[in-house]
């Protein structure tokens, strides 16, 4: 084997595994997806109204020679949770990775917000990953890895997204909670937080003026990209990260620390 091959051999340390990962049919979750299925993961896709990107999204894990299986649902509901985890162990046997991606965005002022947009970020940024690490302290394999995908804005002072942070700020203490509720099974919590990455996600919201200016933060004067997050999500999805939990961990080309 020459040296170029092993220099970019994808170490295979998660083969038997299985990751359930939400909102993961496009975009950045499923980059996670494909990621972990190259560790040697099997894959559960979520998605809530792209059938067809999550049926082209096992097709690329399959033919990395993993399963899938694809759950489609709004997830708001604690039972729907549950039945998903039913689901999955039925296939599978186990859920070793969970990995809480999705989520929705607002860029209003308080003064403008409505109940219903409050409403419906809360209940899909932070009661759906609580319920859905409840159900990880019940059926998660030991030494399994949970992982929140949370945002740089709870380290930032911000007006105009004020009640997306808000929703994604309680990521922090679940996690923590979490960890110490499961860490002598040898699972672990993370959150990761990123900063601005340049997506569909982040763009919905941004001016060109706004976008440089969220550029100019970082120290390389531009948005993070996806392959910048996913390596980290790798990381701790890894059974190299054992020591790393209760953590929320940036990565937003040092647009802030904490």
């Amino acid at each position: 084997m020459s040296h170029t091959q092993v220099q970019h051999a994808v170490p295979q340390d998660m083969v038997g595994k299985v990751a359930f990962i939400t909102a993961s049919a496009k975009n950045m979750g499923k980059h996670f997806a494909l990621a972990l299925a190259r560790r040697g993961c099997d894959i559960v896709i979520h998605h809530r109204k792209d059938a067809a990107e999550a049926e082209r999204t096992a097709l690329e894990i399959q033919a990395l020679g993993h399963r899938t299986l694809i759950v489609q649902s709004e997830l708001t509901s604690v039972s729907v949770i549950e039945q998903i985890f039913a689901q999955i162990l039925a296939s599978f046997g186990r859920v070793d990775i969970v990995i809480n991606n999705a989520g929705v965005v607002l860029k209003k002022p308080i003064s403008q917000t409505s109940e219903a947009e409050y409403d419906q970020l809360f209940n899909i940024n932070a009661k759906v990953p609580f319920f859905i690490m409840k159900e990880c302290a019940k059926h998660m394999s030991d030494y399994g890895r949970v992982i929140n995908i949370g945002t740089t804005l709870l380290a930032i002072t911000t007006a105009e997204y004020s009640a997306y942070a808000g929703s994604k700020a309680p990521l922090e203490d679940f996690t923590r909670a979490l960890a110490k509720e499961v860490g002598g099974r040898g699972i672990t919590v993370n959150t990761i937080a990123p900063g601005p990455v340049d997506t569909p996600f982040f763009h919905g919201q941004e001016t060109k003026e706004s976008t440089a200016f969220f550029s100019s933060l970082s120290v390389a004067g531009r948005l993070g990209e996806v392959k910048d997050i996913v390596p980290v999500v790798e990381f701790i999805a890894s059974p190299g990260s054992q020591w790393v939990t209760a953590q929320t961990i940036f990565v937003n080309g040092g647009v802030i620390s904490r």
